[in-house]
């Protein structure tokens, strides 16, 4: 199983033209960050959480052979404005792309790409199944997903474990029946967005609070505004089981 870290950076915060910050001058290729997306390589399957606005620059850079299925945690557009660039996995594929969401979540996509949902669909449209989810597990072929419902403020959001990895962002709470869930993850991916009180995602102290509670043999922090510091300078910070993470970044489990 390998996970690649397509992105893993915010719209939170995103440094703008002037911007004065450490970060936003820094040199370190570490400290540019697209918008958080992740691949999952399991049981020959290549599976997609998330295809935010920069997702097109993403898969040009990762190359992966194919998408087998497109997981989606929200619907905010940062998670979601690039699902049209799945288009030419469908040309090559030649068969449409399962989509897994909230019903909720699919219907903000059909309203915002109406022109892949409708019936009469112009050529070349990207063509798409969509899976309706809950907080059920479901499976992927034979590869078992389990839904981590946490809060983003009080917007119901999912993270998914798939075998001994969970993959959490856009939460600032998590209830301790779902935490029961994440307990046992070989590696957690977890936001943290700045050190400073937010009022939807966690702060780097509790994010390590979580981890604390879980346990997991490594955790990665993702979802990092410029506001959190340079990669270099938070690392120290950070206990020895746990890592920021960064575009491109490969873990193998």
């Amino acid at each position: 199983m390998k996970i690649t870290f397509l992105g893993t950076g915010t719209s939170q915060g995103v440094p703008i033209i002037g911007n004065n910050s450490k970060v936003s001058k820094s040199l370190d290729f570490r400290d540019k960050r697209l918008r958080s997306s992740i691949l999952v390589s399991v049981d020959s399957l290549n599976i997609i959480i998330d295809t935010g606005p920069d997702f097109r620059q993403q898969m040009l850079r990762a190359k992966p052979e194919k998408v087998d299925a497109v997981l989606f945690t929200h619907e905010h557009k940062d998670h979601t404005a690039g699902m049209d660039d799945l288009r030419s996995f469908y040309f090559k594929q030649k068969k449409s792309i399962p989509i897994y969401a909230q019903q909720r979540v699919l219907n903000q996509l059909e309203n915002e790409f109406e022109y892949i949902f409708a019936k009469k669909k112009y050529p070349g449209v990207l063509n798409i199944d969509t899976f309706p989810i809950e907080s059920q597990p479901f499976f992927i072929q034979k590869t078992k997903i389990t839904p981590i419902e946490v809060l983003h403020y009080k917007l119901p959001v999912f993270g998914y474990r798939i075998n001994d990895f969970t993959y959490i962002t856009d939460a600032n709470y998590i209830s301790q029946s779902e935490l029961e869930k994440i307990k046992g993850s070989k590696v957690l991916v977890l936001n943290a967005l700045q050190k400073e009180d937010h009022i939807s995602h966690f702060t780097l102290a509790q994010a390590l609070e979580v981890v604390q509670t879980v346990q997991p043999e490594k955790a990665y922090l993702t979802h990092i505004s410029f506001k959190l510091g340079l990669h270099a300078e938070v690392s120290k910070e950070l206990p020895k089981n746990v890592f920021l993470s960064y575009d491109g970044l490969e873990v193998e489990l």
